[in-house]
């Protein structure tokens, strides 16, 4: 018997997104949030799914990136696209609840997440998450 989550995981593995936008409306979330493209940044992108955003964060930046999502069939896709797009090297997953994150305090330039911050509400997230980002740091969610 197919569980709810494998029912989740099954209609959306293959896609390249599991949600809304593409590519365009990431670049231009990049472009308005004034990301600086001279030197590395950290990012956590936080709730990743399968990793469109994740790759393509790798492709336009200098960025050694965290993808973390709570479906563990989702970052092995993840894995899997970054390989085939060459930036496997510059992304590392992390398999847990966004709710829940291990980060410490001040450790990302950047927190992005693209169509999933609903899933524990906005203020929640923005309240959980903003402790993780340096002083200068942006929380990029959309």
């Amino acid at each position: 018997m197919l569980t709810d989550y494998q029912l989740l995981i099954d209609l959306h593995r293959p896609a390249e997104r599991q949600g809304p936008g593409g590519d365009a409306e990431s670049k231009r979330a990049m472009e308005l949030a004034g990301l600086d493209r001279s030197r590395q940044l950290k990012i956590a992108d936080v709730g990743c799914g399968t990793g469109a955003s994740t790759i393509l964060l790798a492709k336009e930046l200098d960025a050694d990136i965290t993808a973390v999502d709570f479906l563990p069939e989702f970052l092995d896709e993840l894995q899997t696209r970054a390989n085939d797009h060459g930036v496997a090297d510059r992304i590392t997953t992390l398999n847990c609840s966004m709710d829940g994150l291990p980060f410490t305090e001040g450790e990302f330039d950047v927190i992005w997440s693209e169509g999933a911050i609903y899933n524990m509400g906005f203020e929640a997230g923005v309240s959980a998450w903003r402790g993780f980002l340096k002083p200068s740091g942006k929380l990029i969610v959309f």
